[in-house]
This record gives C-alpha cells, structure tokens and sequence, in this order.
C-alpha cells in the first residue's frame, strides 16, 4: 500500500525552532514522521513496524491492534525510537496469530495523534481453486487451459507440458498472469499432458494435469463466422496493478482480434499492449483506465463481426481534497472543521479527538460525516483532532487541533440544578444563580438531550436573566433526559453547571400494532402483531384488546388479552367466509386507538391439498420501501410452484399480483408514499390451485422526520453516470454526497423507460454501494435513471435523471421469404425480406451459394449488399447443377443466423425461364436482355415509389389525352356532315351492315394529287413505324411480311369479295405492342393496295365512333407519331368510294369482342386497278404510312414514279 502524504511543515530546522512555540499556523506541537506500512512476512520471520513521532517532548508511543492496546511481550515489544518489533511471527487461530491491523499512538501534552493503519500478513498459499481440464480440440483451432489459486503474496503462474517446462519463445503459445494458456494453432505436436505451477514466497504447487488431444481437422474447411470462445469479463483492479482482459476468437477465415472503449476515448497506447492473438493488457493501472472494453473478432475482408465486452473497475486509496485547519476560539463559541476526501470505492470519515473515535451526540456533532461541529465550547475541547478517510485500499489522516481561549472575566456555573416531572412530555427544571458575577449574567441557556443511547441531538433554549425555572415541554413520554445550564455575560460563558437526569411519564400508545392474519386450516384464523416501536409505545405495554366479527354480520366478538404475548388463535370460524379483525394496546395510562378493520377470508373445505400459508415477516426499509421476506411454513407438506403476492395502500386499489418463483424468499417494494399503511397478502400455488393466505399490515416510517430534528435532508447523489454494457444490461455509476454522517448508507436506483405510461411497471433497485449494473432490460431501448440516498430514517431528493440507450442485440432471426428464379441462362435473382422482430436496421447482408458439388466440398461463393438491397443476381451459374444458397443479415452490433437453404436448380438445357414480370422477347440481343435485367431487377423502395408515381402520372395524361380526343371527335363529326352536304359526288353503296352511304368520287388525278399531299416523304431504306404498330413487318432486304387479320364488327363474320393471300405468321416484339392493332394490306397479282381515309368516319364505323379515338391516343404514345388528322379538306372526302365493309374478331379475342378492321375494296377504273381498303383502330395517321401506286392516272409523272415508298 503507498503510504499517503500528509501536510508538515518543510524543514527540519524551521520545525526545531518551532517547537516551543504554541503555534497553530504550521502544526508542530506533534506529528510522525514515519508511520507503519502494509507488510507480508514468512512464518518465524522478525518482523519491524516503523513508527517516529516528532513534537515537545516527552513524547510516549502506544501500539494497538485490531483497535486495542497492544501489551509488551517476550515476542513484542516497543523499540526506544518507537517502533514496534515482532521476533518471530506466528500464524494460528484465535489471538496468538500476528495477522492484523496495527496502528501507533504518540502523546505530548498537547493531545495525542494516531498513525495510519499497517497491515500485517502471513505469506502463505490456498489449494487450487480451479485446475486445467482434458481438452479435445482439431487441428488449427485454439486450445485454452485455466487455473485459479488464492495467495498472499500474488503466485507467478507457469506451465508444464509433459513434466517439463513449456517454452515460451513461440508465437503460438501465450500464458496470462491470470492463469490461462492458450495454444493458437494447434497440430499433432501439442498432444500431451499440462500443469500450471504457482510460486510465491511461501509455496510453490502443481496443478493435477490435463490431457489435450488434437483430432483431424474439418476438410474441407466450411467458412465459419467469428465466435468469441473466451471474452472478457468484469474485473476490479487496485491503482498502479495489471489489469488484463483476455479475449479468443475463433472462425474460418480465422479472425482478427480488435479492442476499444465504449465510450469512444482513446485507449492508453503507451501503458497497453495485446499479448498473444488479442489479449488486452494495461500495466500501471490508473483511475482514467476505467471504463467498458469492447472486444470485436471479425472475418478478414468482410463486414461479419461478433463483439464482446467487460468493464474495468479502478479502485484507488483514499486522498484528501480539503484539509481541516487549526482553529482558535473562545470558550462557549462554536468550532467548524471541515474534510473531504476522495477515493474508489468512496472512502467513509470518521473523527478523532486524541486518537479516540468520536460520536455525535450533545454539543459536539458529525454533520454528513465531512463536517465536525463543536458547540459550546468548554475548556477540556481543547485537544488535537484528526480526520480519518479509509476505505478498503486504504488509509489517511489529517491533523488539526483545537485551542480554546479562556477568559478571567466570566461568571461561575448555575448551582443547585433540579428536575421535576410534570408530564409524560414536560419537566420543570430550576436552578440558582451563579455564586460569582451574577448580577453580570445577561442570560442563561439549557441543554438536553436524551441520556440513552448514541448520536443523539442536543438541544437548547435561550432565557432571559430574570427567572430561574423553566419547564421542557416538546419531550418524548416514558424516556430519561439529561439536562445542564450555561449563564453568559458580555465578556463570556460561564462552566457548564452539572448534569442531572431526569425520567418523563408514560401515556397511552400512539400507535396500533402490526398485524398479521393466517390460517392454518379451514376453520381458523392466526392472529399475531409486532412489537410498537419504542418511540410510539410511550411506556410499558399491559394489554391488548381484539375486536372481530364476520364480514356479512354486526355483532363484534371481543378478546383481551396479557401485553407479553404477541398472538392468538381464533378457532371455530366459518370456512370460506370474510373476517375483520383490529387490535389496540394498552399503557397503565390507557388504552391507545384501535386499529383500522383488516380482513381475511378463511380457505375453502376441500379434500385437495394445497400449500400453506408462509410465514411473512415485513421491514419498513426507508420511508419509501418495505421488504417483504418469507419462508415456507414448517408444517407444509405439498410440493409448490411459486408465490403471489399483493399489496395495497389503506383505503386504495390493491396491486398485484405479483408472481415470484418458489425459490424466491424476499421481495421489495419501493415506491411507497412516506407514514401510509399498507396491507401485504401473500400466497403460494401448486398445480392444484391457490394456498393460504397471510395478511399483514406495515406502516411507512416517515421522511418529515427531518423537520422534526431541524436537520435539512441529505443532499442527493451526484454526478450519476449511465453506460450501456449490452442490449440487455445498463451501468450506473455516482458519487456519494459529500456532506454525509450516517454509519450505514443505503441507495435506491429508479428506472423505467422514457415515455412508460404505467407507472406499476417503474423498477426500485436498492444497493448499499455506489454502482450498480441494472440487467433484463429490452435491447435498442432508451431509459431513465434517477438515484435518492436513505440514511438515518432520511431520505435525499432524487438525484437528476439521467437517460441511456442500450445497445441493440445481433439480429435473432434469420431473413425471410427468401427466394430463388430462374430469369435467364446463367443468371438467377435472388429475393429476400428483412428479419422480423429487428430492432435495429440491417447493415448489410451476406449471401452464401454453391453448387451442390462444391457445397459437399464445403466451399461456400459470398457476397455482400447493403442493408437496403433485398434481391441481387447470381450470375454465370452452370447448367445442370443445382445451387444451394442461404443468407444471414448483419447490424452493426453483430450477424445474425442463416436462413434455411434454398435450392436453385439450373437446367441442361438452354431453356431461359422469367420470373414475373415482362417477358423478354427472343428477338433482343442478350445484352440487351441482361440490361434490362439489371434495370428490372436492381429496384430499391425509393426506386419502386417513383415508378408509382410516374405511372400515375402517365395515366392522368392519358385521360387528359382521351377527354380531349373526345371533344375533337364531335368537331370532327360536324365537319364530316358539313362536308357531305356540300359534296357533288356520289356515295358508294357500302354491303356491311356497318355502314349505309354514298361516297363521292373524283378522277384518279384528282384524288391521287390529295393524297400526295398528305403522304410524307420517306428516304431511302427507311423504315416507316405505323400509329400503335401495324403486322406490316418490313426487313432490311425490303421484303414484307403480311398477316391477315379480320375482325366482326358486330360479331358476324364477312369475307370480302377480294381474295386475300395466305396469313403469314406473324413475330411480335417485346416492346408492349398492342395485339389487336393490326393492319393489312393484299393486292391483286396487277393491282396496288391503297388506303384511303374515310370521307365520315362516323359514317364508317357508327357504333365505334368515340372509341377509336381513345386507341388512337394510345397508339399514339406508343410510337410516338403526332396521330394528326384533319377531315377539313373536302378533297380528301372526295376520293373515297367505298363498296363494302368487313370485320373480323381476332381469333384470341373470341367472338363476343367487337371487330377492330375493316377490309373496304376500292372500285378500280380499269380491271387492273382493283385494291382493297384496310382500316384499323389504330389511328388514322395508319392510313398515311402506305405506298404509292405505281400507277393510277392515265398520264404518270416522273415525281410520281419518283416518290414511291422503298417496299
């Protein structure tokens, strides 16, 4: 242990000069300066304890052990510079051992000092806690052995192998100081047999051996994620030790081994070091080091990772932050010394005076431990007082003494002190004046205080000079007082006058007492009660009365009964039936209040047996929390399953229940309201139902007890500090508060989540410490924590909330709906949903393939995506096999398991097969499929949402389209109407039901010159892409391909007088064109085909007007052509001469669709001239894309010939 500096004066030659001088400014009256320190020692060694004082002479050195006086022996005796030595130290049990604690006291005749605490130990060495275990491992795995030994002084742990010391200069084999050996690597060569050898001073063992036997490896070897077989674990070490933290991974590619702090600080890179394959070290300890270590194993070149984690606790020996100073002050004043210390765990102060312990109690009193208050001074306060801060590191002390000044002007003591009791709560005290100076005495003061036990307040009430009784009227009934008087004058106080003793009277009872209900068979009911505390009992106990009666009834059964018992057996009651039942005690002044009716209903009379009822037993803890403790009572014989119990505040809702296991023998409930009564029931179950009942009644003490002691309450804990150590566990450190005196300090820890709407489900924990790690909390999950202090009947406000999240947990289950299809040759997508229950969002994703052949080889293909992608390709898969694949997902805290596996079988052939979705035409390139593909199949949310909205929006211009499409077609209409009225031609007689008219004609001049004008020019080998896509397929050798499609206008099928060629099959492509626009074309041997518009398409097609045009619009999108026509030109109207009209359904259509072509031959002018007119429901831009005639007026033109399509 160090030894901890205390505050001297520097100088030897300033402390010599010093010395005959009473000073207070620089302690020098008396002070060590050697002190005895720590020390282990051999059985039969001699052992020297130091110890010099320095001061006025004559200075005497008293040694104590243990806390008492140490007497001189032949084996111990006292040095003549003080020093204690021991000739040969022993080791027994009981008072001859040496083994202790010892301190030295030195004496002057200012006071006396003493020195800090040394202690003395036996070197010596326990059995083996833990030994090394035979060990099975295959070959390049780890193998690890342990053991464990308690020895004074610390053992130096090595290792056998075989009998024979294990070389260490391998970077294949680390032995820890905490006792562990592992093996990295292991092969054949490492068979054998291990031992662990402790040595210290006193001893050296050897563990019993353990076989390790190295078997074959797996082959071949399986990808394998990281395990974390041996991870750190929570340790506590002293300042200035090493702290090691030891941490073994294993996985296939094998892992890399990593450490950082929790709370992102840097670690101490020049006092830390990784000793074998990860094992974290840190010499030197000191307080900054504490903290949660993380320890992360991950697959090389991967996201795959598995953490673990410990905390490191520094403890340090206490220190001083604030010293007391000496002091001067007159007799009768008041003297404050104040001290604080710090350490960890936090160090408790006591005061000495003189090397004597002092209690708080009367004039002088220990305020929050810290602070020393000495009031009313009296001459024999002057001493040297000493503040001690210890903890279990160790001990320090600081000196300061006290001078009290005395005066030659003051009156003598009060004389002829009496009391007289006049109440249970009142004595008359009186007394006469001082003998000298009273006629100088301005006022005299009375102290009292209780004369029984220790810590107990003094209190004072100031009189006038002009009376000499008073009577203390705020006392306790049945308890002794000590009472002393003080005169004052201007210039001081007098002595205190002497101490008399005085007894007040009893009174009746201020409280009930406890009570507890039980029943032992069907027929009975238990009474007992508690003993009413000694503060409320105001005397001695004679009597207890019980009043009960059933619950359904008046009349009230009465029992009296002798004031030493504490229960009594009701008998005879009424199975199955509710009871109430009060109690009131009894003084030989009276009888107090009863208390408030408690019920119980007796068990039910049944042959099944079920548990009795326990024996319970409740302890107010603090004004707020009640334990509840139990046992089984001795006559139960029937096996049980748990307990239940229920609780309730007086004249409330009772809460509960609360179930707990059968080996649980207390309970806490915290949370309480301060001075309620609260009524307990509890019960224990079995299979066969509900035991017996015992009810007990308890009461809060109160908090407002501060108050009543005009002491403020003890501040709360400080600096409250929360760390997350796993998703289930949360770490909370605080500091005590510096101003507290209580011997026995307890905590309660509050804590819930952020945002709990039930307030049943807020946590109480209860701990006498200052940390405490919270567990089975919900991983990912923020709560609040908030800590109050209870000492002394008092308790602290709660400290400031503090909030912590804890961590998330590895994902728990494995993807789901994982799926693989087939979508080309070689390529498969694979598709997968997020896991459910994860409580944090997936970081990334590993998928694992391989062909059956390679998985029995264990050689898994992976891949990694990110958390946000939910499908991917396989790609350049080999036909004929099938693959096996399963997918894991990761977050950032850890991977999770793999899904099932999934099978995938490739085809031999070279069938392609599609998921859903659009089917890709053969006609397109593979590289064009494979981008399509990739663009289809790549579809993130984000993605997948704005083709929604686009396609919404696609559809909202085409209604648009349609609406104004329809308002055109009306315009359209009236034009037609307009235009036949004014035309001078005849009408074609139309055959088809469809349509009924004559149709103008004009010279094959006149209407090819309009048709010129609507015909565009077409380059060279161009090719020209109909409104909506017609089946005139057109290659790049200029040949055609024409299929025949006919549709029933109005579901009857009409064959035109032309004859048409043989429909050819016809190839679609894959680009969403339409499979009913379609349009043909057929000619004569000699004749050219010509597609004329209609003069009034209302006049064509009558029952089908608005719906052409809303194909039209589509058709329009589709290709991307203006689908512009105008009906205006009276010309065009002109050159129709339609003689008949037919319509076929398409054959996929069936019979009940309504035809969509019409086939309408043009009368010819000569025989050679005959065509066919071919409308469709495309657009009427369809009926622009056509060839010109070769010939068709008598007198062809050069730009005629010149200006034919290149078909």
């Amino acid at each position: 242990m160090e030894i901890s500096k205390r505050r001297t004066c520097v100088g030897t030659v300033v402390i010599a000069l010093l010395l005959p001088i009473s000073g207070i400014w620089c302690f020098t009256e008396l002070f060590f300066m050697r002190e005895p320190h720590d020390i282990t020692a051999l059985r039969k060694d001699p052992v020297v304890l130091d110890c010099q004082a320095h001061g006025e002479l004559p200075i005497t050195i008293v040694w104590l052990k243990n806390g008492q006086r140490l007497a001189d022996t032949e084996r111990t005796y006292i040095l003549s510079n003080g020093s204690l030595y021991i000739t040969e130290v022993e080791h027994r049990r009981g008072d001859r051992s040496d083994e202790g604690y010892y301190e030295c006291l030195a004496r002057n005749k200012y006071g006396a000092i003493l020195s800090q605490k040394s202690h003395l130990t036996v070197a010596s060495m326990s059995p083996f806690e833990v030994q090394p275990v035979p060990t099975v491992v295959r070959e390049g795995e780890v193998a690890r052995f342990i053991c464990k030994i308690h020895a004074n002084p610390p053992p130096i742990i090595t290792w056998e192998f075989n009998r024979t010391t294990l070389p260490l200069a391998t970077d294949r084999i680390t032995v820890l100081p905490t006792g562990v050996l592992q093996i990295y690597g292991v092969d054949k060569q490492h068979t054998g047999q291990y031992r662990c050898v402790a040595t210290n001073i006193a001893n050296r063992r050897r563990s019993a051996e353990a076989i390790l036997t190295v078997i074959p490896a797996w082959e071949p070897k399986t990808l394998q994620k990281p395990v974390i077989i041996a991870g750190p674990q929570n340790i506590t070490v002293p300042v200035h030790q090493t702290a090691m933290l030891e941490c073994v991974a294993i996985g296939s590619p094998k892992p890399l081994v990593s450490w950082s702090r929790f709370d992102h600080r840097s670690i101490d890179v020049f006092n830390t070091r990784v000793l074998g394959n990860g094992n974290l070290m840190i010499s030197d300890v000191k307080v900054q080091h504490a903290g949660i270590y993380v320890c992360r194993a991950t697959t090389p070149g991967t996201r795959n990772y598995t953490v673990a984690t410990a905390m490191l606790t520094v403890l340090a020996p206490p220190s001083f932050v604030e010293w007391p100073e000496s002091l001067t002050r007159p007799r009768a004043g008041t003297a404050r010394f104040m001290c604080q210390a710090e350490g960890i765990p936090t160090p408790k102060i006591s005061w000495l005076k003189n090397g004597q312990r002092i209690h708080s109690n009367g004039r002088i009193k220990v305020q929050y431990s810290s602070k020393l208050v000495i009031n009313q001074i009296i001459p024999e306060d002057d001493a040297i007082y000493q503040c001690v801060a210890e903890n279990e590191q160790g001990s320090v002390l600081s000196v300061a003494r006290l001078i009290v000044i005395m005066s030659e002007d003051r009156p003598s003591a009060p004389r002829n002190i009496q009391a007289e009791t006049v109440s249970s709560s009142g004595i008359l005290l009186s007394w006469q004046r001082p003998m000298y100076n009273s006629d100088k005495v301005i006022a005299y003061s009375v102290h009292y205080m209780k004369a029984e036990g220790l810590n107990n307040e003094e209190y004072q009430v100031v009189i006038g000079n002009d009376t000499t009784r008073y009577i203390i009227d705020d006392l306790e009934p049945a308890s002794n007082y000590t009472f002393y008087i003080v005169a004052y004058m201007p210039m001081g106080a007098s002595r205190m006058s002497e101490h008399v003793t005085q007894h007040t009277l009893e009174d009746v009872p201020l409280r009930v007492p406890e009570i507890s209900l039980t029943s032992r068979s069907p027929t009975d009911i238990l009474i007992s009660w508690l003993p009413i505390p000694a503060k409320f009992r105001r005397g001695r106990i004679v009597a207890y009365r019980i009043h009960y009666r059933k619950s359904t009834e008046r009349a009230v059964h009465l029992v009296e009964l002798p004031g030493v018992i504490s229960d009594h057996l009701l008998e005879d009651v009424e199975p199955d039936s509710t009871y109430l039942v009060r109690i009131s005690a009894a003084t030989k002044i009276g009888w107090g209040e009863s208390s408030i009716w408690t019920s119980h209903r007796t068990p039910k009379a049944t042959s099944v047996k079920v548990p009795l009822a326990p024996e319970l037993r409740l302890e107010p803890f603090n004004c707020t929390t009640i334990t509840v403790k139990w046992k089984q009572a001795e006559e139960n014989d029937v096996q049980i399953q748990g307990y239940r119990l229920f609780y309730r505040e007086e004249s409330q809702q009772e809460t509960g229940p609360i179930t707990l296991g059968m080996q649980n023998s207390h309970y806490t409930i915290s949370g309480l309201d301060p001075r309620r009564k609260y009524h307990i029931r509890l019960l224990a179950y079995n299979s066969m139902g509900e035991g017996y009942q015992a009810d007990q009644t308890v009461s809060t003490p109160g908090c407002v007890s501060v108050r009543d002691r005009m002491v403020p309450p003890p501040p709360p804990p400080h600096h409250l500090y929360a760390k997350a150590n796993s998703s289930s566990s949360i770490s909370l450190q605080w500091g005590k508060p510096a101003f507290t005196a209580a011997p026995v300090i307890n905590y309660t820890v509050r804590c819930n989540p952020v945002g709990l709407q039930n307030a049943s489900l807020v946590m109480y924990l209860q701990t006498s410490e200052t940390h405490m790690l919270v567990i089975g909390l919900q991983p990912f999950t923020k709560y609040e924590f908030a800590v109050r202090l209870h000492a002394d009947q008092l308790s602290s406000p709660w400290s400031p909330v503090v909030y912590q999240l804890t961590l998330p947990e590895a994902p728990t289950n494995p993807p789901s709906g994982v799926k693989a299809t087939l979508i080309e040759e070689g390529t498969a997508l694979i598709s997968w949903k997020p896991p459910e229950n994860t409580n944090t969002a997936v970081t990334q994703y590993t998928i694992l393939y391989a062909s059956r052949k390679a998985w029995i080889g264990g050689e898994w293909q992976v891949l990694h995506r990110e958390g946000s992608i939910t499908m991917t390709l396989l790609e350049n898969l080999d036909p004929g096999n099938v693959y096996l694949i399963q997918i894991s997902a990761t977050n950032e805290v850890g991977e999770g398991p793999f899904s099932n596996i999934v099978e995938l079988v490739i085809p031999a052939t070279e069938t392609v097969y599609f998921s859903q979705g659009p089917k890709w035409s053969d006609s397109l390139s593979s590289a064009d499929a494979k981008g399509n593909s990739d663009v289809f199949y790549h579809l993130d949310q984000k993605s997948m949402t704005g083709i929604i909205v686009g396609v919404c929006i696609a559809l909202t211009c085409i209604i648009i389209c349609i609406l104004i499409l329809l308002y055109r077609s009306k315009a359209r209409k009236s034009s037609a109407v307009k235009a036949e009225q004014q035309g001078n031609v005849q009408l074609a007689h139309v055959t088809s039901p469809l349509v009924n008219g004559n149709h103008l004609a004009k010279s094959k001049d006149e209407q090819w010159e309009n048709m010129e004008t609507l015909m565009p020019m077409m380059p060279e080998n161009a090719f020209l892409d109909t409104k909506g896509g017609s089946d005139l397929i057109v290659s790049n050798s200029g040949h055609r391909k024409e299929k025949s499609k006919k549709c029933f206008l109005f579901g009857r099928k009409k064959r035109s007088t032309n004859t048409f060629k043989e429909e050819q099959p016809v190839r679609r492509n894959g680009f969403g064109v339409s499979p009913y626009q379609l349009t043909e074309l057929s000619r004569e041997e000699s004749g050219d085909s010509v597609l004329i518009p209609p003069t009034s398409l209302p006049a064509v097609f009558t029952a089908m007007g608005d719906t052409e045009y809303s194909h039209n619009s589509d058709g329009s999108h589709e290709t991307g052509d203006s689908g512009r026509y105008s009906h205006d030109s009276r010309e065009e109207m002109e050159m129709l001469h339609l003689s008949s009209v037919t319509c076929d359904p398409p054959a996929f259509l069936g019979s009940s669709v309504q035809g969509e072509t019409a086939s309408i031959p043009v009368q010819p002018t000569s025989g050679e001239d005959q065509r066919v007119l071919v409308v469709s429901h495309s657009t009427t831009s369809d009926l622009l894309a056509l060839p010109r005639p070769s010939h068709m007026s008598s007198k062809p033109t050069s730009e005629n010939i010149n200006n034919q399509f290149p078909i």
